[in-house]
């Protein structure tokens, strides 16, 4: 778990020397406030070193030590070699948090090589808490080493908090000071620690660790030279240190060559073991530390045997040095204190591993150590709060009988507050009745505003400056009646659309409602439109349903708007009924309605190809199956007047003519007339063609007609989504007023 402490002291007991960083955070960043490496008066694993001897070693360096550094405030984190240590990385499956801890241990039971009560034994969580995988850590190391190792450390008074493998120690290292050589699981990134007996290879990737121990490391090299030059091991290691300078140098690398090679198959072998187990991961690069790399020659063999960079770091990139550590000698003993790195972070809480194999007993035993203190104060808080509890119900039992005519005036009042509470009570739950009485007489009005809304959705797709920007100054001008600038667009160039009628029904089912019957228009022989009758020849009042229809369905009214707002959310097909009629001076009726193969052009858009585009404007209406003709008809028809007794043509169209128009044609009689435009007085029904000399113009004996506008009578069905509130609604309509509809602007 990571330490409270703001400072703590790491150390390191290696075969050759005893190796101590302090760090703290106590300046707000991470820095080194200081460190030691005290070599030992023999190399632990050198010949003819006994286990006493070794203990006599260890223990004179840890004397050392503790005369030249205070150790009474600071946590103290130690290592321990890998020899005999497990560290696994397995994926769980699913289950619930708590009970993670239970499939662990019985992992633990499977994975870890020793009887499980052989070992002192930690996992973590790898994975992060929103990972659908769940993969842990588990580490373990044997009894007997950590104990040899914490005994060291007891028989100088030094309290350890933390135990952990040195390989993780390397792990949590090269996470903090070298994060952009870990931030992949793909690309793997090797820190080979060669000791004096062993040499660590960890393989790091961002959530994962690999480790090895290798049994060869500096000693190995001593070795060869002792046998090959016949000397003791003492000689011989002094003899290793100063071979870069010795006039022997070349037989001495020979006699070493052996091992050279051994090391590099060694560490070749364990990375293709490696990568023939994780194939998805690429191995990236070498970090080399510890004392074994400064021997010469090392690091470029590896580097040309593994075929990959190898580098030995010179310094920390993540670690300020304080004023008071000499920054040389500091950077002298760089490559030998990756592993107190990397314990340091853990004391701190900042590292990636937080495993402590500290015993159990141990971690038990300084926990209620530091509560002891706790205990007895809180004891004595507990004894001195009892003691006034004691006096202050006798002072109580005093007041209590003095004060009773007090408390039964308090008693009066708070049986009158609950009276009160009782009555607002009331009050408010009828004040809840009548705001439902009053909710329901205003429903009425709810969603009033959308037949206006679709009123302006439907006259916002007519084509304007918005959606015509080329003939703008055709609708200001229009719009400000001024004949002459209208006039200056030729009439059948005027893409305009005058509306003449609209009619819009609400229905409950759309795909069952019926368009209402248009008829035709009955028109006299002189040209004069008396109105419009059914196929039957019975004149058609508005609302009434097309003949052989069902039952008409309800207008819109207000029980009709209620029931629409309350259905609207069960029915998909609720809606409106639409019929629009009018006509145009433009030349070709079709493109301004719906033109073909336009539908990624919004420019050349007609009136129904931008009804068909109201979902792109977050519009609460849609047209309703245009492609079915039971749903969507369009009736178009040149404007025509005069000698034909029926038209099919929509009522409102233009004016009539005051001055008779059948006087200056020969044919037509006397008193027909022609419609004409309100505003600007330009013919715009058929008319004759006429000769120069003004007698009609005759193709084939056949008369001759100029069609100058055309009419159109769209009939279709919008669905509504009643289930917007209010002020959706509202944002809509007041989105749409103006609007050109044209989601490319």
């Amino acid at each position: 778990m990571p330490a409270a402490n703001e400072t703590v002291w790491a150390i390191d007991i290696g075969n050759s020397s005893l190796k101590a960083l302090r760090l703290s955070t106590e300046q707000g960043a991470l820095e080194v406030v200081g460190f030691d490496n005290i070599r030992h008066g023999k190399i632990l694993s050198g010949s003819g070193v006994t286990d006493v001897e070794k203990d006599e070693l260890v223990a004179f360096s840890l004397r050392q030590f503790v005369n030249k550094h205070d150790l009474n405030t600071d946590a103290v984190v130690v290592s321990v070699p890998s020899q005999n240590s497990f560290a696994r990385f397995v994926s769980l499956p699913p289950v619930e948090p708590k009970r993670i801890p239970e499939i662990v241990k019985f992992e633990a039971v499977q994975q870890i090589p020793f009887d499980i009560n052989d070992v002192q034994w930690d996992w973590q969580r790898m994975s992060d808490e929103e990972s659908a995988e769940l993969k842990v850590g588990i580490f373990a190391i044997k009894n007997d080493i950590v104990n040899t190792a914490i005994e060291h450390f007891s028989r100088e008074d030094i309290q350890v908090s933390h135990v952990q493998m040195a390989p993780m120690a390397l792990y949590n290292y090269i996470r903090h000071d070298r994060p952009d050589l870990v931030n992949s699981d793909n690309l793997a990134t090797v820190v080979l620690n060669v000791g004096a007996e062993i040499t660590d290879l960890v393989v790091c990737t961002k959530s994962a660790v690999w480790q090895r121990c290798i049994l060869l490391g500096g000693n190995s090299f001593t070795k060869a030279i002792a046998d090959t030059f016949h000397l003791n091991f003492e000689k011989a290691e002094k003899l290793k240190r100063t071979a870069p300078v010795s006039k022997y140098a070349r037989q001495i690398f020979q006699a070493m060559r052996p091992v050279f090679t051994e090391l590099a198959s060694e560490v070749q072998r364990s990375l293709g073991f490696y990568k023939s187990s994780n194939p998805n991961t690429r191995v990236g690069r070498v970090v080399a530390m510890g004392g074994g790399t400064k021997l010469r020659g090392l690091l470029k063999y590896l580097q040309q045997t593994l075929q990959m960079p190898v580098e030995r770091p010179d310094a920390f990139k993540h670690l300020a040095i304080s004023s008071g550590v000499p920054a040389a000698k500091f950077g002298e003993n760089v490559c030998d204190f990756g592993v107190v790195y990397g314990l340091g972070l853990q004391g701190l809480g900042i590292a990636g591993i937080e495993s402590n194999l500290l015993p159990r007993s141990m971690v038990r035993s300084m926990a209620w150590a530091s509560k002891s203190r706790w205990f007895l104060g809180a004891a004595c808080i507990l004894l001195a709060a009892s003691a006034m509890v004691l006096g202050k119900a006798l002072f109580d039992s005093i007041s209590h009988t003095k004060n009773n005519p007090t408390r039964m005036r308090i008693q009066k009042i708070i049986n009158d507050d609950k009276q009160a509470r009782r009555n607002l009570n009331d009050a408010e739950t009828r004040i809840a009745r009548y705001q439902d009485a009053i909710d329901r007489e205003f429903e009425f009005l709810k969603h009033r505003e959308v037949v206006p809304l679709l009123h302006e959705t439907i006259l916002a797709a007519l084509p304007n400056a918005e959606n015509n920007p080329s003939q703008a100054n055709l609708y200001t001008a229009f719009a400000r009646g001024d004949v002459e600038a209208v006039t200056q667009t030729p009439r059948n160039r005027r893409k305009q659309i005058f509306v003449t009628d609209m009619s819009v029904r609400f229905v409950e089912d759309l795909a069952a409602a019926a368009f209402e019957d248009t008829g035709v228009l009955q028109v006299g022989r002189d040209g004069r439109r008396l109105g419009r009758v059914d196929e039957e020849g019975v004149r058609i009042r508005p609302g009434r349903p097309r003949s052989g229809s069902s039952a008409p369905e309800q207008p819109y009214t207000r029980m009709s708007a209620v029931e629409a707002a309350k259905r609207a959310s069960e029915a998909p097909d609720v809606g409106f009924v639409v019929t629009i009629s009018g006509y145009s001076p433009y030349e070709s009726i079709q493109a301004l309605l719906d033109p073909p193969n336009v539908g990624g052009r919004p420019d050349q858009w007609g009136l129904v190809t931008r009804l068909m585009h109201l979902p792109d404007v977050n519009s609460p209406f849609e047209l309703y199956e245009k492609t079915n003709p039971k749903h969507f008809i369009p009736d178009v028809g040149d404007v025509e007047t005069g000698s034909k007794t029926t038209l099919k043509m929509p009522m409102g169209i233009g004016e009539e003519s005051a001055k008779p128009f059948g006087t200056a044609v020969p044919g037509y009689r006397r008193d027909s007339v022609v419609l004409v435009d309100p505003m600007t007085k330009e013919i715009i029904s058929t008319v004759p063609k006429l000769r120069s000399n003004g007698e009609p113009l005759l193709v084939r004996g056949k008369q001759v007609f100029q069609v100058n506008d055309h009419w159109f009578v769209l009939k279709m069905k919008f669905t509504w989504q009643a289930t917007q509130s209010g002020a959706d609604v509202e944002t809509a309509l007041m989105g749409s007023s103006g609007s050109s509809l044209n989601p490319a602007r």
